[in-house]
């Protein structure tokens, strides 16, 4: 989902989940409504990350990703052996991460608990809300390529919210313009990038390529210096 602030992104990721009700239409998951079900049962099966990490401070790196299998009901054994291949897969050492604090941690190892957690009771849907908006550009780029890699190893279908049409671009196999509560257009990278639906689009789609010039003229203008 891509759009600037204000434009429903969030609040679209939050009815999937039914932290806000909607008002019409359905939205279905394995091609069942959502409505059919408590929504505290459909939350254990849906992975949540966003910017705010929401890492219990209280609680060690271990407790925090095994706080949803042990409500439901798995036994320590398996949550133990479930936190260590998610931080393997997350790249965390657990012998290093699986017993310090939220707050031990730097903004990067961080965000890789929240995944690892959001991960932790095996979903096949993740939400995530502008999870790496936050980290300088170095860690969010390296968070990308991992999220990524993750993704198509599990084989999660995940509903990921940016402001940043590159993160989009690189991270999206489709695409959602959002503007004023509405779609956009809806299409896959290429589609958005070759054929944009409206001028909001249009310029959208154009930012990296302004970017891109304004850097090609920095460096044009750094060679014609003495």
């Amino acid at each position: 989902l891509l759009g600037g602030s204000g434009s429903g992104k969030t609040t679209t990721l939050k009815m999937v989940n039914r932290l806000i009700e909607p008002t019409s239409g359905a939205i279905r998951i394995g091609g069942k409504d959502i409505t059919g079900e408590p929504p505290h049962a459909l939350r254990r099966r849906i992975g949540y990350v966003f910017q705010r990490l929401g890492l219990f401070p209280h609680l060690t790196v271990a407790e925090n990703i095994g706080v949803t299998p042990s409500l439901l009901g798995w036994d320590a054994a398996r949550i133990r052996a479930r936190v260590d291949a998610l931080l393997e897969l997350c790249e965390l050492d657990p012998a290093a991460v699986r017993d310090r604090r939220p707050d031990e941690l730097s903004g990067g190892q961080q965000q890789r608990v929240g995944v690892a957690r959001a991960l932790a009771a095996e979903p096949r849907v993740m939400l995530l809300d502008e999870p790496f908006g936050a980290l300088d550009p170095l860690t969010r780029d390296r968070l990308q390529q991992s999220f990524l890699a993750i993704r198509r190893r599990l084989g999660l279908t995940a509903i990921f919210v940016t402001h940043d049409l590159v993160e989009a671009l690189l991270l999206g196999d489709r695409i959602a313009v959002m503007q004023g509560g509405r779609l956009a257009q809806v299409g896959t990278p290429r589609e958005l990038m070759t054929a944009p639906a409206d001028e909001y689009v249009a310029q959208l789609v154009g930012t990296p390529k302004r970017q891109a010039a304004v850097i090609d003229a920095l460096l044009r203008e750094g060679e014609r210096r003495p």
